[in-house]
């Protein structure tokens, strides 16, 4: 089940957001962010910070039940950044790999 892409589209259609307009500010088109909705194994770190910026959320809005405008903002606040923090590991580590790949294959082909 997609409850990322069903939570990123309610937000989207809540805000008045057509899905054109977000394929735009993300780079792409609109049948591939219309399939990112639908399918959020397509989501990854840099889309999905993308995405919370242009819907001006939070990432706790997306993967928690919590609602945002009730309860303790200070601990949906600690949560954002928590689960914030471990998206920009991912991407650091991402990149770190990257890295690593670029440098084994200017090896090879210095070969």
């Amino acid at each position: 089940m997609n409850v990322i892409g069903q939570k990123i589209k309610r937000l989207r259609e809540e805000k008045g957001i057509t899905q054109e307009a977000m394929a735009a500010q993300l780079d792409v088109t609109q049948s591939n962010y219309g399939r990112l909705e639908k399918d959020d194994r397509r989501l990854n770190v840099v889309k999905l910070l993308k995405i919370v910026r242009i819907l001006n959320t939070n990432i706790s809005s997306i993967f928690n039940e919590t609602d945002n405008n009730t309860g303790d903002t200070d601990n949906l606040n600690n949560t954002n950044k928590e689960v914030y923090d471990i998206l920009v590991e991912s991407l650091r580590s991402e990149i770190h790999h990257l890295k690593e790949e670029i440098s084994f294959l200017r090896v090879i082909v210095k070969s």
